[in-house]
């Protein structure tokens, strides 16, 4: 045992003196002096040596410590350059031009959205929010949807089961029409005063089949104004406006008449658009609109012999999908950053 520390000095001064690369010195400074090799071994037999040899045993290990230490750092000098590590991959030319950081920005959606709102900004709207999570009376009996209507099937919407028995049955909202709604009973109870112009964007719920055109979950942006003698001259105005102002002068643009319970009368507002370069443009419908309906005046309180007004809705996802020829709804919900950095 007192003579492990000379065995190992000198095989491993004999080892180093073999060692030609940075490789081979290193594989050598792994097998001595790393923090697993063969000289921390030793030193840890130090309990094993008998009690009257133990002085010299520990001054020796030392002293090989040191001299292996010492041979080591002469060898490393001695093979220079080549004693440098070498990397695991291609070299950096530190002389190249960097890469830019991404910088983030907002979703497509989030995009429109706000693009929209200062659209109608520009035109006199102000921008107003409610609720998601609705009840009946603001998502279809103050908008003059009677019991039977169709558009109230459970089928068609997603109903919220609540404790507390609350006396209207609850639901996410299938519509941003119920903002207009809220806002008109606001405006009532501050103090009323004309003209009433606002636009809601946000997000409504309808168990629709998942396809190109369509999603259980979508973005819609309402619009109303009430005001004195409101004609639908005004409201078409105000859609061709919009849509040259967004989509640029040469926008093709139509009314169709239609019926909505909230609005008479109503029509629905088209758009002739090209989804995919190798299609040509296809009128796409891009929502509702219409005078609102003398009924619904009444449900907030207000005398619809005295206040006219008009109404209009779009969805968010078909606007953004005919600014930037979008082919398929579900691309702005897959996460795809090859899709997304391109828009």
């Amino acid at each position: 045992m007192i003579e492990l520390p000379d065995t190992l000095e000198r095989e491993g001064l004999a080892s180093l003196h073999s060692a030609a690369d940075a490789d081979a010195l290193e594989a050598w400074r792994l097998k001595y002096l790393g923090g697993s090799g063969l000289l921390k071994d030793m030193m840890g037999r130090l309990r094993e040596v008998p009690k009257e040899q133990k002085p010299q045993f520990g001054k020796r290990s030392n002293e090989v410590k040191a001299r292996l230490e010492s041979a080591y750092e002469e060898r490393k000098s001695s093979l220079g350059a080549s004693a440098a590590p070498r990397a695991a991959g291609p070299l950096i030319d530190v002389t190249e031009p960097g890469f830019e950081p991404a910088i983030g920005r907002e979703h497509i959606i989030t995009r429109v959205r706000n693009e929209l709102c200062e659209v109608f900004a520009r035109m006199g709207f102000e921008v107003a929010a409610g609720p998601e999570l609705e009840d009946d009376e603001y998502n279809f009996v103050k908008l003059n949807i009677p019991d039977s209507h169709p558009a109230r099937e459970p089928r068609d919407n997603f109903y919220v089961e609540e404790g507390g028995g609350s006396s209207r049955p609850r639901m996410l909202r299938s519509q941003t029409s119920t903002v207009q709604i809220r806002v008109m009973e606001d405006a009532i109870k501050r103090g009323w005063g004309p003209p009433l112009k606002i636009v809601a964007p946000g997000r409504v719920y309808r168990p629709d089949a998942v396809d190109a055109t369509h999603s259980f979950m979508f973005h819609q942006i309402e619009g109303l104004y009430v005001a004195h003698r409101v004609t639908m001259v005004e409201l078409k105005t105000t859609l061709f406006a919009f849509a040259r102002m967004y989509f640029g002068k040469e926008a093709e643009i139509r009314l169709r008449p239609s019926f909505f319970p909230f609005t008479e009368p109503s029509a629905e507002f088209d758009m002739k658009i090209r989804l995919r370069p190798d299609q040509p443009a296809r009128w796409i419908e891009l929502g509702g609109c219409g005078l609102v309906d003398p009924a619904v005046f009444q449900a907030v309180g207000l005398d619809p012999e005295e206040w006219t007004g008009f109404a209009f809705g779009f969805g968010i996802e078909r606007i953004a999908m005919g600014k930037y020829g979008i082919p398929d709804i579900r691309m702005l919900y897959e996460n795809d950053l090859r899709f997304l950095r391109q828009i």
